[in-house]
């Protein structure tokens, strides 16, 4: 068992408590923030010269090697380590003797790991921002191809009012994109450095701290040396904006799964992103879009989980923070997949744009256009809103919409109607006449889509700072 302490003890770690405490198992996935880190400190120590320049080097170089090591797979971080930490320690000392053991000056394990996972949250978070942004590239694409196709627009989960497709995408356009501005402030808020916190109370040892976060690519340091360790908010913060995306995601599912289905036949997922029935050879199965609304629970799960695990602990660190690590790792690797396979399918998709159209027609989704044709006559709302319910009435004995109605049959629901009232009621008008910023109209859908084409090319993806 390599651990870092034991000086105090006079007895070994029953295996049981060491493999329950141990956390190498998860935490070797951020080794590289690991030794970046490390590298940092020692770089600082030589600086305030509490270590020698040829110290530096020598700790450096045997770092560098350790990294070199484990990335071309050379070197397994081997599970008889307590943590990722006392593996790149124990490996140092073993190449570079005692050198090595100068590595730890004037850091704790709980300033240490505090660092690693803010530097790894870090760049996750610009992975993240990377996906979301290629979303929204596509959805983007698609509504620009699609400001012409009608199709009905829902409430209750029944055809409501004529919209086009570019509209409805336009609305999950602006979801992802609230999701990226939540990424660029979690950024922010993060990006300060724990390091030379100690374990609680900071050090006697006199640390540059500024100029170790700087090396590390952050605004400064934090300024509570107990906060510092302690501090989870980061993590709870991107876990909710994790839980945000995949709500946004689950709903887009949930469409698409209807969509695809033969009573709507809206859409045609593409074979690479779907699957059959091992026993109905008919069938063709939206299975990417059911995993993405599948998996959202279990992000949902990773936020409440570390919330429950911070809401009781005192000041400053507690064993209990360790459970951070392997829910946020899952809910990041879940995300991330869910966001590449999502766009891979939405971007191959095809819409059926009669299908839509048809939909639309047949669902009286015109019907609220026919009212204003009457209030526009001189008939109160209240009464138009009578006529209307009669004359859909009427349409669904007859097994007709509304503008296949002869004007003979108009007129015997209500003499107001006139020729001119087919204009008003077709498709193209219901939605085109619809000009209030943020309507379905062609002609307001193209000042959204020059302000959506801008805000992309001003907000490129996050890039990890301090990166050497």
């Amino acid at each position: 068992m390599a651990q870092l302490w034991g000086g105090r003890f006079t007895k070994e770690t029953d295996r049981l408590v060491y493999d329950f405490n141990a956390s190498v198992s998860f935490d070797k996935r951020f080794y590289r923030q690991d030794i970046r880190g490390s590298m940092a400190h020692v770089r600082m120590l030589a600086k305030q010269g509490i270590l020698a320049e040829g110290e530096r080097d020598v700790i450096l170089s045997g770092l560098e090697g350790i990294l070199a090591d484990v990335e071309n797979g050379r070197l397994e971080i081997g599970e008889q380590f307590e943590d990722i930490h006392s593996f790149v320690e124990a490996t140092l000392i073993d190449r570079i003797g005692d050198p090595g053991k100068m590595l730890h000056t004037g850091r704790s394990r709980n300033d240490q790991v505090a660092l690693d996972m803010k530097l790894y949250a870090r760049d996750e978070v610009c992975a993240l921002d990377g996906l979301v942004e290629k979303l929204l590239v596509v959805l983007e694409r698609l509504m620009e191809e699609h400001t012409e196709t009608v199709m009905p627009g829902f409430t209750h989960l029944q055809k409501a009012q004529p919209i086009t497709l570019a509209h409805h995408l336009g609305a999950y356009f602006e979801m992802f994109k609230r999701d990226r501005q939540r990424f660029f402030d979690i950024y922010e808020r993060m990006n300060f450095c724990p390091l030379g916190a100690g374990a609680l109370a900071g050090t006697t040892y006199p640390l540059d701290r500024e100029y170790t976060a700087k090396l590390l690519g952050f605004a400064g340091p934090t300024l509570n040396s107990m906060d510092s360790v302690s501090d989870r908010d980061y993590l709870i913060e991107l876990l909710s904006a994790l839980s945000t995306v995949m709500m946004h995601l689950s709903r887009f599912s949930e469409e698409i799964i209807i969509w695809n289905t033969n009573e709507y036949q809206f859409v045609e997922i593409d074979d690479a992103f779907s699957t059959g029935s091992s026993i109905m050879p008919q069938k063709k199965n939206p299975d990417i879009a059911e995993l993405v609304r599948g998996k959202t629970g279990r992000v949902y799960g990773a936020l409440i989980s570390l919330l429950t695990a911070m809401k009781g602990l005192p000041l400053a660190y507690n064993k209990d923070m360790q459970e951070d690590k392997e829910l946020t790792f899952d809910a990041i690797d879940t995300v991330k997949g869910c966001l590449a396979l999502f766009t891979g399918m939405l971007d191959t998709m095809k819409f059926h744009k009669s299908r839509m159209a048809e939909s639309a027609r047949k669902g009286f989704t015109n019907a609220t256009d026919a009212a204003d044709y009457l209030v526009n006559h001189g008939v109160p709302f209240r009464d138009a809103h009578g006529i209307i319910g009669r004359l859909v009435l009427f349409c669904m004995e007859q097994g007709k919409a509304i503008e296949e109605l002869s004007l003979e049959e108009l007129k015997s629901v209500s003499p107001v109607f006139e020729e001119d009232l087919y204009e008003a009621v077709s498709m193209d008008t219901c939605v085109n006449k619809r000009l209030t910023l943020g309507a379905p109209g062609k002609r307001v859908m193209e000042q959204v889509l020059a302000a959506n084409r801008k805000w992309l090319s001003e907000h490129p993806a996050l890039t990890a700072a301090g990166k050497e």
